[in-house]
């Protein structure tokens, strides 16, 4: 009998997958049985993550440095992948960052920036993958966005859109490739506790779990969790879809 959300014969490439939310789901994806590529720009951090991950669950890892927001970076690692395991059947666009700030203060620069990795880098990662996937009438495509995407956040005009524009992104490929056994959807997390968020200002913290009638903030394996779902059989008839994680924070 197959196990229940078993993964193993597969291979997941997951981007900024060297620390936090991206870690935990190298991790869970590796634990149901999947070959991991760690994707990230920190070079170090990838080698780190994948040689435990090795060691932890046995599964073959390899550890890629890339810049999502740059389509010849993308095209590279998903050949050195490829090179890797000969094939790649999930992709993870987790790779992202914030650049907060008020519209009347906020730079160009970071305008761009945001928009650059969180949008358009997982443009990059999944045009990078779309032929082989199509070839191998096969693929899971999982985009990380978030309740700010739904929902807006002020301060984060950029962040937001970049978000936003990833959930629509998310539909729009999922009826371009459906016929080819290729699901895409989205995981949009509420706020989640990571190295990122535990700097964040105590009123933003209070204000955040006021919203959530869960109570509690969400933790990476939630996500991780989430995105395993998503990238198994039993969730094969599954597309298009934006699957919020957050605690009921935004209904």
């Amino acid at each position: 009998m197959t196990q229940f959300l078993s993964l193993k014969g597969r291979t997941a490439l997951v981007t900024g997958g060297a620390r936090g939310i991206g870690k935990a789901i190298a991790e869970t994806l590796a634990a149901r049985g999947a070959n991991i590529a760690v994707a990230d720009l920190r070079m170090e951090l990838a080698e780190e993550t994948a040689k435990e991950i090795a060691a932890n669950t046995g599964v073959e890892t390899v550890a890629l440095e890339v810049d999502v927001s740059d389509q010849a970076s993308a095209k590279a690692m998903v050949k050195d992948a490829i090179a890797k395991f000969e094939k790649i059947d999930i992709l993870v666009n987790n790779a992202g960052i914030t650049r907060d700030g008020l519209i009347m203060r906020m730079k160009e620069a970071d305008w761009d920036m945001v928009l650059d990795i969180n949008l358009k880098g997982a443009f990059n990662c999944a045009q990078a993958l779309a032929r082989p996937m199509m070839k191998a009438r096969y693929g899971r495509i999982i985009n990380i966005t978030s309740v700010s995407g739904i929902a807006g956040q002020a301060g984060q005009t950029n962040y937001s859109s970049s978000k936003a524009g990833l959930i629509g992104f998310t539909k729009a490929l999922a009826k371009e490739v459906g016929s080819r056994n290729i699901t895409v959807n989205a995981v949009a997390p509420g706020f989640i506790e990571t190295v990122l968020t535990v700097g964040l200002p105590e009123e933003i913290k209070d204000f955040s779990m006021k919203m959530t009638p869960m109570a509690r903030f969400g933790q990476p394996q939630d996500i991780a969790n989430a995105v395993v779902f998503l990238a198994a059989e039993e969730s094969s008839f599954i597309t298009g879809v934006t699957l919020q994680v957050d605690g009921g924070m935004v209904m």
